[in-house]
């Protein structure tokens, strides 16, 4: 029998994870590893990020939540928020093989329901491929807004 499905909302910018790699219960869990290897093979915009970037991400983050089958880390997602007016998700990934489960709902749901995103007026997300997942959530096109985007290069 698999082990469940824990989800772990982690205190913001994420310390235990971003620093001692802490997991579940608060245990060692190689959890940036994780991150990273969860990254580089489900989420093909957030391959190749070094370890220092994702400690950046983390302590930058003001809600992160990560999902756990036994000691492999399968979900993560996280968000940022003024606490008032806007708040954006980033970063949303389930593993590929556990995808269709509801994970990434639980992830979204987990998120939506954090104080910091729950008091802000408007909750942006930006999206490749899975727009038709986000919709079934509450999240509706942006029109007539237009996403404009300026192309910088990431130092680590």
């Amino acid at each position: 029998m698999a082990a469940p499905i824990r989800l772990v909302h982690h205190a913001k910018g994420a310390p235990g994870l971003r620093l001692f790699g802490l997991g579940p219960g608060l245990r060692p869990s190689r959890g940036l590893l994780k991150l990273h290897r969860l990254f580089n093979r489900h989420a093909f915009w957030a391959q190749h990020r070094s370890f220092q970037q994702l400690r950046r991400m983390l302590a930058g983050s003001t809600v992160v939540v990560s999902l756990w089958r036994g000691k492999r880390l399968v979900g993560f997602g996280r968000a940022s928020s003024d606490g008032i007016y806007r708040a954006v998700l980033w970063d949303v990934v389930v593993a590929g093989d556990l995808q269709g489960r509801g994970l990434g709902r639980r992830v979204v749901e987990a998120l939506l329901e954090s104080p910091d995103v729950q008091k802000a007026e408007r909750v942006y997300l930006m999206t490749t491929n899975s727009s038709g997942f986000y919709q079934q959530l509450g999240f509706k096109s942006a029109q007539p807004q237009e996403l404009l985007i300026q192309n910088r290069s990431t130092s680590g």
